[in-house]
């Protein structure tokens, strides 16, 4: 029997789970533990988030194991899981479910693993990162429409527009070595933008990006982040719409799929510690467009991730 033959091939038989791996709820002993995070509580229009997990672990039945540019097969590099979701003890209670993310991922972290995390609102990052940077701040590189570094919003510091400011307010990222690409959309204030460049951040608006192009994009995102520890979270709305409709908050003016993907390629070799997908909301989704974007670029953000794991050992 081959390797083709055998009932693991059978993408479409099974319990699902993220990338086909083994579902591994203790994360000791594995390099990367692949994680759900189904919440959307923090979403200031749209919802669906919540769902995202899920659709994500469907669409990822579609990737294989060896990488069309590089030959990189990341699961000969590393030992992945699946380590399922994060339970909520109370997902109406905004502090107690950043808690419970918190400590979800501290015990990932804790064993030794790196977390890639599919969301969830982008709400999810700021809780994560408590975690991956609870002993020192992390560089950020952030591929988002929007800052998300706004302050409170109809009463909440803990929404998915403030993930960012509030990891900087808590000390788990430098704010001199994130970088955020891909930024767009009107305003009706620019808290935000305001935000990240008084705070060290470099912003990378998409009208720069277009002009510059992706390997100098690729070479001023390094250039930031430099060669300390470093966390990357990717927003599905810095897609164009016509690439990911299903999200709770699209700007025309986006990246294709064939950009992102080489975006993502061109961060091999950075000292990566955990990374995130966020904002799919299948409920917006059509023909799994959306999810199987999310769930391709997982695959290369896992790369990325086994890369750094083979360099350390």
């Amino acid at each position: 029997m081959t390797d083709q033959d055998a009932p693991a091939a059978l993408r479409f038989s099974g319990i699902a789970t993220f990338m086909m791996r083994p579902f591994e709820p203790d994360p000791n002993g594995l390099d990367i533990a692949i994680a759900g995070v189904p919440y959307d509580g923090g979403v200031t229009n749209r919802p669906g988030a919540r769902h995202g997990p899920r659709e994500i672990r469907n669409a990822s039945s579609m990737t294989r194991s060896i990488h069309p540019l590089t030959g990189l097969d990341p699961y000969a590099l590393a030992r992945v899981g699946d380590v399922g979701d994060v339970p909520f003890s109370a997902i109406h209670d905004i502090d107690a479910a950043n808690d419970d993310i918190t400590a979800f991922f501290h015990r990932i972290v804790s064993a030794g693993a790196i977390p890639l995390a599919a969301g969830g609102d982008h709400s999810v990052s700021f809780p994560i990162l408590r975690a991956v940077g609870a002993n020192r701040p992390v560089g950020l590189i952030h591929i988002d429409a929007h800052t998300d570094t706004w302050d409170a919003f109809h009463g909440s510091k803990f929404h998915h527009g403030a993930p960012f400011r509030r990891a900087v307010e808590a000390g788990v990222i430098d704010p001199k070595r994130t970088v955020q690409i891909g930024i767009r959309g009107a305003q009706n204030f620019t808290d935000g933008w305001d935000y990240s460049h008084e705070s060290g951040m470099r912003v990378l608006f998409m009208h720069e990006v277009e002009e510059i192009g992706i390997d100098a994009t690729i070479a001023e995102a390094r250039r930031v982040v430099g060669e300390g520890p470093v966390y990357l979270s990717f927003d599905i709305d810095a897609l164009d719409p016509v690439h990911a409709p299903g999200t709770g908050t699209p700007e025309i003016g986006g990246l294709t799929t064939r950009e992102a993907q080489r975006l993502v390629r061109g961060l091999q070799g950075l000292d990566f510690v955990g990374a995130d997908l966020v904002e799919v909301s299948p409920p917006f989704d059509h023909a799994q467009i959306t999810a199987l974007a999310g769930a391709t670029l997982m695959y290369e953000i896992l790369c990325l991730l086994a890369g750094r794991v083979a360099a350390r050992k």
